[in-house]
């Protein structure tokens, strides 16, 4: 089991180092403009590098069903330790990540910033959380997972995979954070804080709620981080 999970994190970075050369040695060869907005962004590349790989690794371990038993022990470890009597707290968590409430609070946000004339910060975050609720989407019909049965829950739209509150308060959690730090560099260090805490607290809701499978949720918040981070990046390109 130890050489097992040596060998796959021995891949896993292996795998993150030749994405980064490849694409160092294609913005050399074929955009040599891009060189000083992505050397600005070394770090926010080799974020979505990360995040990226792990991503394809868990969804490789789901379609393969090799993730079983991981979800199901978490899962249950999850809903014997946690108290009963922070379930509604929970379930207030999860409706932040709510399609009626994340739908209201993007147009309103989008539009504040359109008014204090952060166009920027606007257009990354419609982008993220549009191009993350179609992710959602055709992921859920495409894999088609089971939800967890291990004790009774309410009904959600959509298969388990992956988990669409997470993945969306991930799209939106991470470009605000992105678009507070473009505004306020001082002001890093706590949006990054809140934008964590607050996808972990919805991603962990899922579980205690019994709706979604672990892996569901940490592909989700992989995926919906990256999403913002590969939209800013894009953007600075663009720009070049």
């Amino acid at each position: 089991m130890m050489f097992e999970f040596i060998a796959d994190m021995g891949k896993l970075l292996l795998a993150i180092y030749g994405l980064r050369l490849a694409i160092r040695i294609y913005v050399q060869r074929q955009q040599p403009t891009w060189s000083g907005p992505l050397a600005r962004r070394r770090l926010t590349v080799l974020l979505i590098l990360v995040l990226a790989v792990f991503a394809i690794k868990m969804v490789e371990d789901v379609l393969a069903g090799e993730s079983g038993i991981f979800d199901r022990m978490i899962l249950l470890f999850v809903h014997e330790h946690v108290p009963r009597k922070l379930t509604g707290f929970f379930e207030w968590v999860t409706f932040t990540g709510s399609s009626t409430f994340l739908s209201v609070l993007t147009a309103g946000t989008a539009i504040t910033m359109l008014f204090a004339r952060r166009r920027f910060e606007a257009f990354l975050l419609t982008a993220s959380v549009l191009c993350a609720a179609a992710v959602v989407y055709i992921v859920k019909i495409a894999v088609s997972r089971v939800r967890p049965t291990l004790w009774e829950t309410d009904w959600y739209w959509g298969s388990s995979f992956p988990s669409g509150h997470t993945l969306v308060v991930a799209a939106f959690a991470t470009s605000i954070a992105l678009s507070v730090t473009r505004a306020w560099p001082q002001a890093r260090p706590l949006a990054v804080t809140v934008a964590v805490s607050w996808i972990s607290l919805v991603g962990l809701s899922r579980l205690v709620l019994g709706v979604h499978w672990p892996t569901d949720v940490l592909v989700a918040g992989c995926i919906g981080a990256i999403l913002p981070l590969v939209v800013s990046v894009a953007l600075d390109l663009h720009d070049a």
